[in-house]
């Protein structure tokens, strides 16, 4: 490597962004200068905007995260949209390589009748309400009494949990702003039912978040004994993996076990596929599903039951989407950056030199945040070859904040998130929390001012 330190941009200031900071500070020695430039006013991504509020355990990651924010040759830029504010362009004459890590917020959604119903929602599109993000909405009809998620993964679960418990249980646990209580307070779910299509070993549920899901006094956990069932491929599959092991062992517990009186019913359906969403004047008013069975490979086939199960309010939870940059060559099928496990690569394969992606950006959404580190140790590994063999480079000396302020952008700092973050605190410790949010954008950045 040359003495010069490196100059890089990372874009996006959540866990991929910040774990490939900090593979890039150690695997140099601390020889490179990071600009981490982020789209919102407060950092931290996923774990800010993506991870329900009543877990802590995974919202402690942020400290974490912060140990790394700390560090010197890291600067946090916020408050700055790549695409549209700066291009990509623009940053390739002010580092040596710039890094995407933007992530994945937009709904995948499901193509089958009735998806355009009204109350069919985007599971996202919830996160983004109840996590406050401001970009969503400030409020929620939750005047549905019978409530349908679609997937069996943490995000279902997460929506199923929120929806089961009271406002009152989310708002002294948690730091939900004063517009989400208000909707959560209104809730009228008293039966939450979540689908998946497969069976107990291919649920991609973590095994706290399951298990976790009894701990609360106002929810009765309920499975079918009959979507208890294990093929070949299944019973490999937990001797395999102690989670599937663990998850299959919660979904056996639940299914045998005398039910617990609590206002809500939060029933976990497996073996049922949706096929249709069924409704009256515009509006859905049940999930029609087909019951499944086992093939012996994991896989699964129609068995050419249906069921129509009342739901005034159905929630997609099938997936995340990233959104393209412009000026990145994009997959528009996969929904990711064309890559090739690290590199950007064009539309005909080539490499584009000095710039590079990881996280669900690069992967798709899937896996879980440590697998984020893994991901960053890949990209980043690229990243340093091209600098030792000489292939990278920038044609300006200049700090890029000189063109945010000749554009007349307003930049947000570190500093800055340290003021939003007290500032926030402050207003919990005033109700006896540890935080409460704030979710309008000029809220955030009038207290992240310098």
């Amino acid at each position: 490597m040359t003495q010069q330190p490196l100059k890089v941009a990372v874009i996006g200031a959540g866990p991929a962004g910040i774990y490939a900071s900090d593979i890039l500070v150690k695997k140099t020695g601390g020889n490179v200068q990071i600009d981490l430039i982020e789209q919102m006013p407060a950092p931290f991504g996923l774990i800010r905007y993506g991870v329900a509020p009543d877990h802590p355990r995974i919202k402690g990651i942020i400290n974490s995260l912060h140990r790394v924010l700390d560090t010197e040759q890291i600067r946090l830029l916020s408050n700055i949209t790549v695409g549209r504010d700066v291009t990509v362009s623009e940053l390739e004459e002010y580092y040596d390589a710039v890094v995407f890590a933007t992530g994945a917020v937009g709904d995948r959604g499901m193509q089958i009748p009735g998806s355009d119903l009204e109350g069919v929602h985007g599971a996202g599109e919830f996160v983004g309400f109840y996590d406050g993000n401001p970009r969503f909405e400030r409020s929620w009809d939750l005047s549905a009494t019978d409530v349908a998620v679609i997937g069996v993964g943490n995000v279902g679960l997460d929506v199923a949990r929120i929806l089961a418990k009271t406002g009152d249980e989310l708002k002294e646990a948690t730091e939900i702003p004063d517009n989400v209580y208000e909707s959560l307070a209104k809730n009228q779910a008293t039966t939450v039912r979540v689908f998946g299509r497969r069976g107990p070993a291919q649920a991609k549920f973590t095994p706290l978040e399951l298990k976790e899901l009894d701990h609360s006094p106002t929810i009765n956990v309920v499975v079918d004994p009959e979507d208890i069932d294990y093929d070949e491929a299944s019973l490999k599959a937990r001797e395999e993996a102690k989670s599937c092991d663990l998850v299959c062992q919660t979904l056996e517990g639940y299914a045998i076990r005398e039910p617990k009186e609590a206002p809500h019913t939060l029933q976990i359906h497996l073996f049922e596929q949706p096929v249709e969403f069924i409704g009256e004047n515009g509006k859905v008013t049940a999930v029609k599903t087909e019951r499944t069975a086992l093939n012996g490979d994991g896989s699964v086939s129609g068995t050419g039951k249906f069921t129509e199960w009342p739901a005034q309010a159905v929630y997609l939870a099938v997936g995340y989407r990233s959104d393209a940059i412009e000026g990145v060559p994009f997959n528009k099928q996969k929904n990711v950056i064309n890559n090739d496990g690290g590199h950007v690569v064009d539309l005909d394969g080539e490499v584009v030199p000095g710039l590079y992606t990881t996280g669900w950006i690069k992967r798709g959404p899937v896996g879980l945040i440590g697998n984020t580190k893994s991901d960053a140790t890949e990209t980043i590994g690229m990243l340093l070859a091209d600098a030792d063999a000489g292939n990278l480079s920038h044609s300006r000396e200049e700090d890029i904040v000189e063109l945010f302020e000749s554009k007349g952008l307003e930049h947000l700092t570190w500093e800055g998130w340290k003021k939003l973050d007290a500032a926030e605190r402050a207003l919990g410790e005033a109700e006896g929390r540890e935080r409460k949010k704030f979710v309008e954008w000029e809220e955030m950045v009038t207290h992240s001012r310098d």
